[in-house]
């Protein structure tokens, strides 16, 4: 049998496992909540640590607690930081809305290390909670850990997927294809201005996930219990927040008004919808790569992606687009998670919004797979190494009756949609169908016609 010991808190004593690191507070937690059968991310739990690590050597230096206390839990936040003791922060994501559960697991935690680092007992409470709430320190953390996410894996990741974007554009510049508009047939486009269309879409998503990004590093510590500051030394918090900037890199700094910090949770809301609109528009690049692919002999067929794994269980040869497909998912889903922060952040009920967790949660899943579906996309199977069908792209572009929009200013709108129809109806080339109902000269209609310098744009001089 697991040996147990007896820790107690405020509401009295409880049976903890022997061998667990967290008390009381952490116990009752795991008995209460049992929901989404999975604890918050490690790296939301890391942030709580750093926060923690930092403030207690603030507090010594402010003399609220011992240096040798501070040295000690320091010190065993170092040893979460490095990756130990990951199983002792179980609680579960959808717990007391506040966080309180996970900040005491925390504290706990570090208390029962720094305990046994020090050999003097270090309270969870006055100690490694000194000076702080869980109402300051939970969405000081939400907002630490989704910008630690988005420097280390997002923002690196859109890089990585612009640049590839960027080298395909440059050597498929000589590429003209048929244009498309309703999927319709439209006017000629050369595929690396296609492809410079998703790159701007990649650069925009990054520029404004950039300047949330500066909204989220203004954060709410030294509020405590309901933005006052109450038991907080007023130095504190702009120490602790001046010292985490420094070890991460983010540009952090306190936040402008702290009711506000603490009873909204807006910049969570306003950087997910920025990761919202880099969902669609990946979904908007996946598929497009999946129409471009479709065939290949029924379909488009002006691009061969490469091919992953057989695509039928059934029908021998079949090969699907599964990178754009799993994209598409992924981001998709990043959607519903970015609907569900939307609406958990109508839950600020005076001085506390009560669904922080969820918001961390769903905030730090949108981070990491829309990261990953980023570098599966610009990876093979996806935009570094699809083939194009050259031929069959040129021949498509030439026959287009819709080149007969360039006619239009030579002899106007009417005539030129007749010359389409008659083409279309009779299947025929529309430069033949054109000479025959216009007096333009065949060599200036080759000219006129040309799909390559369709794509540069402007309008041809009207003969007199």
């Amino acid at each position: 049998m697991t040996t147990s010991r007896t820790e107690s808190d405020s509401l009295g004593s409880v049976s903890v496992p022997g061998d667990a690191l967290f008390g009381a507070q952490t116990q009752r937690a795991i008995e209460n909540f049992a929901i989404a059968g999975r604890a918050l991310p490690t790296v939301f739990v890391h942030a709580v640590c750093r926060i923690k690590r930092v403030a207690a050597g603030v507090n010594a230096e402010l003399g609220a607690i011992d240096n040798a206390v501070a040295d000690a839990i320091k010190s065993a936040a170092d040893e979460v930081l490095s990756g130990q003791f990951s199983d002792q922060f179980p609680i579960d994501v959808f717990q007391t809305g506040s966080g309180t559960s996970t900040n005491m697991n925390v504290n706990e935690v570090l208390a029962h290390r720094a305990s046994a680092l020090s050999g003097q007992r270090v309270h969870p409470n006055d100690h490694v909670n000194a000076g702080q709430s869980s109402n300051d320190v939970i969405p000081t953390a939400l907002q630490l850990s989704a910008l630690l996410q988005w420097q280390q894996l997002l923002d690196p990741a859109l890089e990585k997927l612009s640049a590839v974007i960027e080298s395909r554009a440059h050597e498929l510049a000589d590429v003209v294809k048929t244009g498309r508009t309703h999927l319709m047939d439209a006017m000629p486009i050369r595929m690396d201005q296609e492809l410079s269309g998703w790159r701007q879409q990649i650069i925009n998503a990054r520029e404004r996930l950039a300047i949330s990004a500066k909204h989220l590093g203004e954060l709410p510590l030294g509020g405590t219990a309901v933005g006052t500051g109450v038991n907080a030394d007023p130095i504190f918090a702009p120490r602790v927040i001046a010292q985490l900037a420094a070890s991460t890199g983010l540009e952090l700094q306190p936040c402008r008004n702290r009711f506000e910090r603490m009873s909204s949770v807006d910049c969570a809301v306003e950087f997910s919808g920025q990761l919202r609109t880099l969902a669609l528009a990946l979904i908007k690049i996946s598929n497009d790569l999946r129409w471009m692919n479709s065939g290949p002999f029924s379909g488009l067929g002006e691009i061969q992606l490469a091919a992953l794994q057989p695509g039928s269980s059934i029908m021998p040869g079949k090969v699907n687009p599964v990178i754009p497909e799993a994209c598409a998912m992924a981001a998709t889903h990043c959607v519903g998670l970015d609907t569900a922060i939307a609406l958990a952040g109508q839950s600020g009920n005076f001085q506390l919004n009560v669904m922080l967790p969820l918001v961390a949660d769903n905030l730090l899943q949108m981070i990491g797979i829309l990261a990953r579906a980023c570098i599966a996309l610009a990876g093979r199977g996806g935009i570094a190494d699809f083939t194009v069908q050259r031929a069959a792209l040129a021949a498509t572009a030439a026959r287009n009756p819709i080149l007969a929009t360039a006619l239009a200013p030579e002899l106007g709108y009417e005539l030129a949609a007749k010359i389409v129809k008659r083409a279309v109806a009779e299947q025929r080339p529309i430069i033949e169908i054109a000479a025959e109902l216009s007096n333009i000269d065949k060599k200036t209609l080759q000219q006129l016609l040309d799909p390559q310098r369709l794509t540069e744009g402007g309008a041809p001089q009207k003969s007199v």
